[in-house]
């Protein structure tokens, strides 16, 4: 839990929030964010960096939003899940503003790239895969804004029978398994042009998760940042329950859709 609220309750609450208010964020606040950041991590060991950056500081811009005055962006090695480990640290890092009030929405190519790569110091061998602002939300969404939600279904999510599954593709995931809060949140979960691309089938306590590829592969690779997203709510609400997690990588050979393949497993264990 963050502030009293859990996992679901926070991925309930989320929307991508494209106008912000003037309202000042209190130093305590950012403090904490600081703290946050200092403390990032993720499942894959791979380590991310991240920097809280002053638009007007550094000029940067995004011809999306309207009012933002601070962003988070980051970076990371060029490595296999390093887009994953991004996708786990920085959703921590959303869902911690969340709690706090402030509002948040992944960017991935709507700014301007070059100048957010030189305020981090962007190595060669690294990439930047999203950034995101941050801020307390405007009383009123702009008309640009109410009509890209409109355009992406932004309030709209699959239904968890087309999510999730047991022992293999063919047999939807039964309503009640002992894991309904860590299911919805992962089905709750932000994704690029709300496509979500993960499903998850689950073989007694261990829980594979699959990428199902609806947008072309890129460098960054934006679907596998969804797929660190997603396991970043399944982890943290599994083990607000006293469910001990370890995330491996180890294909259980099941048969795949066509454009699915897998990524990893959480294994589980109860406290």
């Amino acid at each position: 839990m963050i502030n009293g609220k859990t996992i679901t309750e926070l991925a309930e609450a989320r929307k991508s929030i494209r106008t912000y208010s003037s309202k000042s964020i209190p130093s305590e606040l950012m403090k904490e964010l600081e703290n946050k950041i200092a403390g990032s991590s993720n499942p894959f060991s791979i380590p991310v960096s991240f920097f809280i950056l002053s638009k007007d500081q550094y000029d940067l811009r995004s011809p999306v939003l309207k009012g933002e005055t601070y962003y988070i962006a980051g970076k990371v090695k060029k490595e296999p899940y390093a887009e994953e480990a991004y996708g786990y640290a920085m959703e921590e890092l959303v869902l911690f503003l969340q709690a706090n009030d402030l509002g948040t929405v992944w960017l991935g190519g709507t700014f301007g790239r070059e100048a957010f790569e030189k305020a981090i110091g962007l190595e060669a061998d690294a990439f930047m895969p999203c950034v995101t602002p941050f801020g307390y939300p405007a009383p009123k969404m702009s008309l640009r804004e109410t009509l890209m939600r409109k355009g992406v279904k932004a309030d709209t999510r699959l239904p968890a029978d087309q999510l999730f599954f047991e022992n293999d593709f063919s047999s939807p995931l039964s309503p009640e398994h002992g894991t309904e809060a860590a299911f919805e949140a992962v089905r709750l979960a932000p994704s690029a042009v709300n496509k979500q691309p993960w499903r998850i089938v689950r073989q007694g306590s261990s829980y594979h998760f699959y990428l199902v590829r609806s947008l072309k592969e890129t460098e960054p690779d934006m679907q596998k940042t969804d797929m660190g997203i997603a396991l970043c709510h399944f982890v943290l609400a599994l083990e607000e329950t006293g469910i001990k997690t370890e995330v491996i990588i180890k294909d259980p050979g099941i048969s795949c859709p066509e454009n699915t393949e897998y990524r990893f497993t959480v294994c589980t264990q109860t406290a």
